[in-house]
């Protein structure tokens, strides 16, 4: 597949060209303007806005789907076709990504296209390139060393299906583009500046605000609530479908990789046992080896069964930030910046831009190292809940598990309780009353001063053991929170002050004010009416002279109409012929000393 991934660069350009031959470009129709080179009829196209497209996202997210076996393969650093030093990796990372990038361009450029005949098919044929050399690939290596049978067909699956349905949806563009080309449909209107969601959402903000008398379902009240005034741009559903994907074979990857350690541990542990019979279960290292046994078998049953939550975790905080990202947005529409850190609420311009396109990139590889350090840290809990509560029982020591837990659990409380006594006594003996019989706590006035200054000197020297513990309790919460939640870039892990120094939070928030300032519902519609204005009158003003246009008189061009403007406009204001661009001609020149000439009399 690395091999077919160099060559796929040639039809790959060859449909990056003939789609922008097709391209028109639309100053240049507008303008009827055939003094260029190539005429009207080539355009840099694009493969999709990564801002403002709301159509067609789903097909924009499968497109994104298929390559994840490639992304994959990048973020492994599998992609080595040259030879470098350690300090040039970098480089060869970036042409890696350039060159998948460039692999995979006409799957959007087609879908993008404004020639949907001519890109469909171009998108099909391509589309079906890869579809068989993966089948291909599948059937001439179908097994595996780790997993088995069908260890590759597990791996492209998903790359499989995102292929099937980009060729389902290049041959309905097909059809459809083939019947409007023969007439029997209508021709496809352009897309509209103002998208009907956006409408909708400024047509609601206008209505008076009603009191919503039925509650939602559940689903709707405690996981996620439809909302028809908004849709997700195809970033975000291209982020999400790929995040996913590559999820998966992230967590297959991992798989494999136990599956090779698990096999070194068996032996490993065969030679342990061939010890312990050699010895006939004798020797002083005995006890050590059963204990290693003991760990080695934990260690795997914890790992195996730990793998179920922690993916869980990960899909759930998936669905989390596309739920976060509808509630951010629309806070910022709404003007409220109060959910942001200080430091955020006027983000520099370039960084913002910046940020909007490593965000889908960070947020995969976030969901992936992130997946890895939950699994750790939920194996480590694991193994402590086996140690400490699991195995005692197995080895007949219930009992004294018991005794241990209730001596915790009662020294805990004892601490607990003093620190609930500290504030009890506070509450009540060095607090004034309340100054009325409505207020909800006591004023913060000191009474019983000189009890108050003895109750601080003799808890001083407690409270420094007892600060011992918030200490350590303060930094285990931060190390279980900080791992749990690494993954999750749409809220920081910094403490107040230093959330300029989380690089996923910074980039989260410089997407957000692009999407603001550029999809925002209220601008897009002032804009949208204005240029409906532009248009209707310029409309109504061509129908008002093109009666003129109808007599049989002499005709004038319009170059001829322009230079006749020109001329009188520089006569009347003669300043203007000093400031304009000069020709090296010599009628040029003279033409403007009669004109000054003519401006002095």
């Amino acid at each position: 597949m690395e091999l077919f991934l160099h060559y796929s660069l040639i039809p790959s350009l060859f449909i990056i060209l003939v789609l922008s031959f097709l391209q028109r470009q639309e100053r240049h129709r507008q303008r009827e303007d055939t003094s260029f080179l190539l005429g009207t009829h080539f355009e840099i196209i694009m493969p999709l806005d990564f801002v403002g497209t709301f159509s067609n996202r789903w097909s924009y997210g499968v497109a994104f789907g298929a390559t994840a076996n490639k992304v994959m393969f990048l973020f492994s650093e599998g992609y080595q076709p040259l030879q470098v030093p350690q300090w040039a990796q970098a480089f060869l990372l970036l042409i890696g990504g350039f060159e998948v990038g460039l692999s995979y361009f006409p799957f959007f450029a087609c879908l993008s296209s404004k020639s949907q005949l001519a890109s469909s098919v171009l998108g099909f044929s391509y589309s079906l390139i890869w579809f068989t050399v993966t089948i291909l690939q599948i059937s001439q290596c179908p097994h595996g060393q780790f997993l088995g049978r069908y260890e590759t067909l597990v791996f492209y699956w998903p790359s499989l299906l995102c292929l099937a349905f980009l060729l389902g949806r290049f041959l309905h563009m097909f059809i459809k583009a083939l019947r409007v080309h023969l007439g029997l449909e209508p021709s496809m209107e352009e897309r509209p500046m103002l998208e009907v969601h956006q409408a909708e959402h400024v047509k609601q903000l206008l209505r008076k605000a009603r009191l919503q008398e039925n509650k939602g379902s559940w689903f709707q009240t405690w996981v996620y609530e439809w909302d028809p005034c908004f849709q997700f741009p195809s970033r975000m559903i291209g982020t999400i479908v790929l995040a996913f994907i590559c999820l998966y074979l992230f967590i297959v990857i991992e798989f494999c990789m136990f599956v090779y350690v698990r096999d070194k541990l068996d032996m490993f542990e065969g030679k342990l046992e061939s010890y312990l019979t050699y010895m006939n279960e004798t020797g002083t290292l005995t006890p050590v080896i059963l204990q290693v046994q003991e760990l080695i078998s934990v260690t795997k049953g914890v790992w195996v069964v730990t793998i179920l939550p922690a993916s869980l975790t990960c899909v759930s905080y998936l669905f989390h930030i596309l739920a976060c990202y509808r509630k951010h947005i629309k806070r910022l529409w709404a003007g409220d910046k109060q959910f942001l850190p200080p430091r955020f609420h006027n983000p520099s311009s370039a960084a913002s831009v910046v940020a909007i396109a490593r965000y889908s990139g960070w947020q995969i590889a976030y969901i992936l190292w992130g997946y890895l350090i939950i699994h750790v840290v939920q194996s480590l809990c694991g193994m402590m809940i086996v140690y400490g509560l699991v195995l005692p029982v197995i080895h007949n020591q219930g009992l004294e598990l018991l005794q241990g837990l209730g001596l915790g659990f009662l020294t805990l409380s004892i601490v607990v309780g003093l620190m609930i006594l500290q504030g009890w006594i506070a509450a009540s003996f060095f607090l004034q009353p309340k100054l009325g019989t409505a207020d909800k706590q006591k004023p913060l006035a000191l009474n019983n001063r000189k009890a108050f200054h003895n109750f601080n000197y003799f808890l001083f020297f407690y409270n420094v053991l007892l600060g011992v513990g918030a200490c350590l309790s303060r930094l285990l919460v931060s190390c279980l929170l900080g791992s749990w939640l690494v993954a999750r870039i749409d809220r920081t892990i910094m403490q107040s002050g230093y959330e300029g120094a989380d690089m996923g939070f910074s980039a989260w928030i410089g997407m957000l004010y692009v999407d603001h300032y550029h999809t925002n519902p209220v601008l897009v519609s002032f804009c949208h009416i204005l240029i409906t204005g532009h248009r209707e009158r310029k409309l109504q003003k061509s129908i008002k002279y093109w009666y003129l246009n109808q007599s049989a008189g002499p005709r004038i061009s319009a170059r001829s109409r322009m230079r006749w403007l020109l001329l009188k406009t520089l006569i009347n204001n003669p300043r203007l012929i000093m400031l304009r661009k000069s020709k090296s001609d010599h009628g040029s020149h003279e033409f403007t000393q009669i004109l000054l000439t003519c401006s002095d009399c």
